[in-house]
């Protein structure tokens, strides 16, 4: 019998699947209403990123959260789950996450730019599969020189990450993946259905200096969204902000996004305010609260 993290993963893969055979037609979607189910509120792992991932698990869970994302660790990677990470160990830490009742939507596990490309990011990929987690997140797009190798090496890769039911999610980050519009570019040339967006407000304001609101700026991918960051931002360059503190408008930006056909899926914090680990785990609860009344979820 299927539990229901299980369905919940399937739903998502799912979507992701849907949303990318739209993304590669690139149709304008109709407006549609939030479901008042179907969000997994979770949190990264990077607010806790100078302490042992053992440190973070517990926190997350401790804060109320059912969903985490992996990311920076205090380890020999540097990483919770990364490329380096031998498989066995990965397979270890999802079992760990998972017996402290938390599901793993997203992992960033480093770059894989340069000529081990293809191979570092399959190798992402299996560790991601190993572990548990439902999609890699893909934050880096070199510069001009190699923005082709970098497309091509996705277009290898997405193949590979679907047939072990993997998503591939591309989320801004400065450079060529600044705004929407680049990051819609890169999906565009990859032309793949398993190619999809982790949308990151806090990233859009942080990249542009906060110039640019990403409640206009979420209209560029409409119909790509599978997920989003929950990252506030203030100026300036600030994003160690516990969200709904900060100057993103994250109910305009809800609504600009469903509108866009993004009515179900992960809904990750990403940044919370700097502080002990006691505060750190008060702002969590917070951040949880926060997330939870925004999509109208208990």
């Amino acid at each position: 019998m299927s539990t229901s993290f299980e369905l919940t993963r399937r739903r998502f893969l799912e979507g992701s699947l849907a949303v990318g055979v739209a993304a590669c037609k690139l149709p304008k979607l109709a407006a549609a209403a939030a479901p008042s189910t179907g969000w997994q509120i979770g949190c990264r792992t990077r607010p806790w990123a100078g302490y042992e991932y053992r440190v973070a698990l517990d926190a997350i869970a401790q804060a109320g959260f059912k969903y985490i994302g992996f990311g920076g660790a205090k380890s020999k990677t540097g990483w919770v789950v990364g490329a380096d990470t031998p498989i066995d160990e990965a397979r270890r830490i999802g079992e760990e996450t998972r017996n402290r009742g938390l599901e793993i939507p997203l992992l960033y596990g480093g770059d894989f730019r340069g000529h081990e490309g293809p191979a570092r990011l399959r190798r992402i990929i299996d560790n991601c599969a190993a572990c548990g987690a439902w999609s890699v997140v893909i934050a880096e797009a070199g510069n001009q020189q190699t923005w082709e190798g970098y497309c091509r090496t996705l277009a290898e890769c997405c193949g590979y990450a679907a047939e072990k039911q993997i998503t591939l999610q591309l989320k801004s980050h400065g450079g060529l993946l600044a705004d929407s519009p680049l990051c819609r570019k890169v999906i565009e040339r990859v032309g793949h259905k398993n190619l999809t967006i982790l949308y990151d407000p806090g990233n859009i304001c942080y990249y542009s200096d906060g110039k640019i609101d990403p409640v206009d700026d979420a209209a560029s991918v409409a119909g790509l969204v599978t997920g989003m960051l929950i990252k506030d931002y203030r100026h300036p360059k600030q994003v160690d902000v516990t969200p709904g503190t900060g100057q993103v408008r994250f109910p305009q930006l809800m609504a600009q996004l469903i509108k866009g056909g993004f009515t179900h899926g992960p809904l990750i914090v990403e940044t919370l305010a700097s502080g002990s680990l006691e505060q750190k785990l008060a702002e969590a609860k917070k951040a949880r609260r926060f997330v939870s009344e925004l999509v109208g979820v208990s």
